[in-house]
């Protein structure tokens, strides 16, 4: 419980509340609007944008994939730093607006944008920026952190820094209206797995980010139960506030964080493009198994807290298979068998990333080695 915490981020959520990002902006200040592949432009989105900003100068880069590449983000740089941005605004969900944070960062550097990834580069300036969110669930509306990928070598990394976070974000349930089925699915696990790197640790005594931390989980449990009869405003609305909540640094405030799920889940995504959140359902659950020992003690509390099971020898067993269940409820494997060659192979790449990327120590005890690694992937891995 030692930890300073501040979140600046201006959050305007509700409907109709694009309209009032033309006064967030300064009108002298030419804006830089980014976006993904173009789905704003079928819901609306992208004209109530157009309209906000009918009193400012601003251009549009968009083709920004899922999984935000290095490479077609180096193409926004090079508007941002030729045409003088001012501000630069994302339009979209996390890849997006992740993407824009490199963006952002990378604007500011001489040389190449990769190493703010790498930790060459310290930033110590971005262009300043927005964020409109079209797609709840990483969080990245008001936090620091982005993660991007060097498309040339398969790398997945990802950078944290104040400079990027955003100045404002707009949170307007309406446009989830329009979002396919699979990626509210993954906004939902991928905010579950957000929570729970920050509460699935050790017992340290903090009441509120652990009671929190129950909240958001049961919260998420709920709408995905109620997933069937998703299409109305509170559904929507609790959704993304939820996702924004997992992930704005509050329920991680002074207390121990795991985040091993996420660094072998990235490698998934950077060698076969497996979805972000089905990358993390895949090695979540034989994780939790490999440290059940050291998460014994959360395992239960959150079986009991979140899941409603009652106490016994096998409650930590339990609450990994209620977790499983719940992944599996929403049509999410936990299994990973989309890779070619054989199960050998799979898993020797992962583990041959993560020890090019340095992962080799990772978790909230630093305890999962490469070997322990290994052993998760054998797991997950059918």
């Amino acid at each position: 419980m030692q930890f300073t915490y501040v979140n600046p981020t201006k959050i305007l959520f509700g409907q109709g509340q694009i309209a009032n990002i033309a006064a967030q902006i300064p009108t002298d200040q030419k804006v830089l609007v980014i976006y993904g592949g173009g789905s704003i432009k079928k819901n609306g989105v992208y004209d109530q944008v157009v309209t906000a900003l009918n009193a400012h100068s601003w251009v549009e880069f968009s083709g920004v994939e899922p999984n935000p590449t290095k490479e077609t983000l180096d193409k926004a740089v090079a508007i941002v730093k030729e045409q003088s941005v001012d501000f630069i605004l994302a339009v979209g969900g996390g890849s997006v607006i992740d993407g824009s944070k490199y963006v952002a960062a990378a604007a500011h550097v001489e040389g190449d944008g990769w190493d703010i990834l790498t930790g060459k580069h310290p930033v110590t300036s971005a262009t300043p920026l927005a964020a409109i969110l079209t797609l709840p669930a990483t969080g990245s509306e008001s936090n620091s952190g982005a993660v991007i990928t060097k498309a040339e070598t398969h790398d997945k990394l990802a950078f944290m820094s104040p400079f990027v976070q955003p100045k404002f974000a707009v949170m307007d349930p309406d446009v989830m209206k329009t979002l396919p089925e699979k990626q509210l699915v993954n906004g939902i696990v991928d905010a579950w797995v957000h929570v729970c790197e920050q509460y699935i640790t050790y017992q340290h005594g903090a009441m509120v980010q652990d009671g929190y931390a129950e909240t958001l989980l049961k919260n998420l449990k709920q709408l995905g139960e109620q997933f069937a009869d998703r299409d109305n405003d509170q559904w929507r609305a609790n959704l993304m506030w939820t996702a924004n909540q997992a992930l704005n640094g509050l329920i991680g405030a002074g207390v121990p964080q795991d985040w091993a799920t996420h660094m072998i889940g990235h490698e998934f995504t950077a060698l076969w493009g497996v979805d972000h959140a089905r990358s993390l359902a895949i090695v979540q659950p034989s994780l939790l198994r490999n440290q059940l020992a050291a998460k014994k003690g959360k395992l239960e509390q959150m079986g009991i807290n979140v899941f409603g099971l009652a106490a016994s020898d096998n409650l930590a067993e339990e609450t990994i298979q209620h977790i499983e269940a719940f992944y599996h409820s929403l049509g999410v494997s936990t299994q990973f068998d989309e890779y070619q060659a054989d199960k050998g192979a799979a898993v020797d790449s992962v583990v041959s990333q993560l020890e090019s990327h340095g992962m080799s120590a990772l978790g909230e005890n630093q305890a999962i080695d490469l070997k322990a690694s290994r052993q998760i992937l054998e797991a997950a891995i059918a």
